[in-house]
């Protein structure tokens, strides 16, 4: 073992051993919240500027009071401490400026996917039995679409706020802007009654299959998570200035970004949309040293062409998810990271992990209560043995990761009861204990010298996991070894069935670098057989122009799976790998009909 690395990891824990006192769960009575926190930073900091959104600053003092504005105008349209109110508006000051509002009231902020429409849309708004519609001017036509099908009284319950004054207020809303300009900018006796315990938020699954639902966090997780992001994870200070372009609608970006400036007093730096083209000019122009990312940002930042002096910026320290391992020590060398705190932690889930001790290539260590447990893919249910008790992995093996519940681990759920019911595993190590299924496999990884701290790593979604030839297959490590051919910028995996076959078999949609008219299906076919082992080669391979995610930047699989390998609905081009050869050739319809018929060899 080498000495520099168990020296690193000692300070490293150090400094963590500092951190704990932030870190313990307080009683859920206390007051305390969202709002509280921009007060008090309005008053600690109030000339200091506290965001910069395309060309505009705003200090502590002015965002709180701007708050206080929204908050009154809400007040007075009768919005209060437990109502709900949807925020459908793209990431800018008002954004903030709303949800601070509407949790000064004790009232709770649905947020709303700016992607959304039509039923998935109405469903996220009447779910959640909101009171009232909060919207941006640049969303007026999806708003529009859906509001004859609400409960939701046209002329009282939206309100419009102005983006770049292009519209005015539609006559079915009232402008929550104007109505803001003349009330009241001071702090509200109300949020001096917020308690911990109180839900603060409703962030929705990102919805990739099915509905989305609506996942409860209140003040307590948000400011808790928030607190760990600042002092574990950033470090960071009022001197530090943090880039987010991650959707506000959504965890990451809301909690990890803005919260952590709850506790910091830092510099936020907010973009609307990501531009991979635009980030390092703009963190240089802006001297931000601080980043929040998810792993598909860092795939894009990757994919733009090596400047020479890429290593050339200020950031320093950065804090997301999803930073997978095949581009993990490239991605910290080229942009000269010195800090990646990878997390792991669904909206709902009772569980965290987070890579505390600067480790490569994991989301590190949790506090938390779990176990990973034997899952049957094919079955798609845990396995139990004759006790009816769950079976624990190996280290080293994927498991499905379960978390107890428990005083000190609350499963906050859903605003779905039913949702919630079916996320609880019961009987998992003991009779009658209860547990949330993360519905994610990960595992036992050794990461160096950790002075025994158990550190781990994400595997895939359960769902995203198929068996084939009678091995386990996970899509994201399948993704990461494609995603390294010269030809493919990215590649999105996922499991198709056929005829008379075991399991799944894997296809692959392709999209090629810039500049690449056509797959050379020689050296593709080449580098699959030396990269991945015979059962985890995708037999299929569609050429897909561009792939389409989620909100959050996550792959959709739906319709790719929908889709399959059938011509009349795939327009790309299809290849297929037979059995015994190796190397792709075009899927002709000689070829389909014997995978149809069931002869084809699989």
């Amino acid at each position: 073992m080498r000495v520099r690395e168990v020296f690193s990891t000692l300070i490293e824990l150090v400094k963590l051993m500092r951190t704990r006192r932030y870190l313990a769960p307080r009683p859920l009575d206390t007051i305390d919240s969202i709002a509280l926190r921009v007060e008090e930073l309005a008053t600690q900091y109030a000339d200091r500027t506290m965001l910069i959104f395309e060309g505009r600053e705003i200090t502590w003092a002015a965002f709180n009071a701007l708050a206080n504005r929204y908050a009154n105008a809400l007040k007075r349209r009768g919005i209060g401490h437990g109502d709900v109110v949807s925020l459908m508006m793209e990431n800018r000051i008002e954004f903030l400026g709303a949800f601070v509002a509407v949790g000064k009231l004790g009232a709770i902020t649905s947020m709303i996917n700016t992607n959304l429409r039509g039923k998935p849309l109405m469903h996220c708004v009447s779910v959640t039995q909101s009171k009232a519609w909060v919207f941006g001017e640049e969303l007026v036509d999806a708003v529009a679409e859906v509001k004859a099908d609400l409960s939701l009284r046209e002329g009282s319950d939206f309100l419009f706020v102005a983006d770049k004054s292009a519209k005015p207020a539609p006559n079915w809303a009232n402008d929550l802007g104007a109505e803001a300009t003349s009330a009241d900018a001071t702090n509200l006796d109300e949020t001096r009654r917020i308690k911990l315990a109180d839900s603060a938020t409703y962030i929705f699954t990102s919805g990739t299959t099915g509905l989305p639902k609506a996942a409860v966090v209140s003040q307590r997780r948000f400011l808790q998570t928030a607190l760990t992001s600042c002092k574990a994870g950033f470090r960071s200070n009022e001197n530090d200035r943090l880039y987010v372009c991650l959707p506000l609608y959504h965890g990451t970006g809301l909690i990890v970004g803005f919260g952590s400036t709850l506790y910091s007093g830092s510099t936020m730096f907010l973009r609307r949309k990501f531009s991979a083209s635009n980030f390092l000019k703009e963190v240089r122009l802006y001297d931000t040293n601080c980043f929040v990312y998810i792993g598909e940002l860092c795939r894009y930042l990757m994919a733009q062409p090596e400047a020479p002096n890429d290593a050339d910026n200020p950031i320093e320290r950065i804090v997301g998810n999803g930073l997978r391992p095949d581009i993990w020590l490239d991605f910290k060398r080229r942009f000269a990271i010195k800090r990646i705190t990878e997390f792991y932690g669904a909206s709902e889930g009772n569980a965290a992990f987070m890579n505390l001790l600067n480790k490569d290539r994991t989301i590190g260590m949790t506090a938390n209560k779990i176990a990973l447990v034997r899952y049957d893919i094919d079955a798609d249910e845990i396995v139990r043995d004759a006790n009816g008790r769950c079976i624990e992995v190996p280290q080293g093996e994927a498991g499905l990761l379960l978390a107890e519940i428990n005083a000190g681990q609350v499963f906050e759920g859903y605003t779905n009861a039913e949702a919630t019911k079916k996320k609880v595993v019961h009987d998992v190590l003991d009779s009658g204990d209860a547990w949330f299924n993360s519905g994610d496999l990960i595992r036992e990884v050794d990461v160096g010298f950790t002075a025994g701290q158990k550190h781990y790593q994400f595997v895939d979604r359960v769902g995203d996991t198929f068996r084939w030839r009678s091995e386990n297959v996970s899509t994201n490590e399948v993704g990461e070894i494609l995603n390294q051919h010269d030809q493919v910028q990215f590649c999105n995996v996922y499991g198709v069935t056929i005829p008379n076959a075991d399991g799944r078999a894997g296809m692959a949609a392709l999209a090629l670098r810039d500049g690449v008219k056509r797959l050379d299906l020689v050296a593709f076919s080449d580098y699959v057989q030396r990269s991945l082992p015979s059962y985890a080669r995708p037999v299929f391979l569609r050429i897909h122009p561009e792939m389409e995610v989620t909100g959050t930047f996550k792959l959709v699989k739906g319709d790719l799976r929908r889709e399959g390998y059938d011509p009349s609905l795939v327009k790309d081009p299809l290849y297929v790998l037979k059995p015994g050869k190796a190397q792709y050739e075009p899927l002709d319809a000689e070829f389909l009909d014997a995978i149809r018929a069931g002869s084809a060899g699989f």
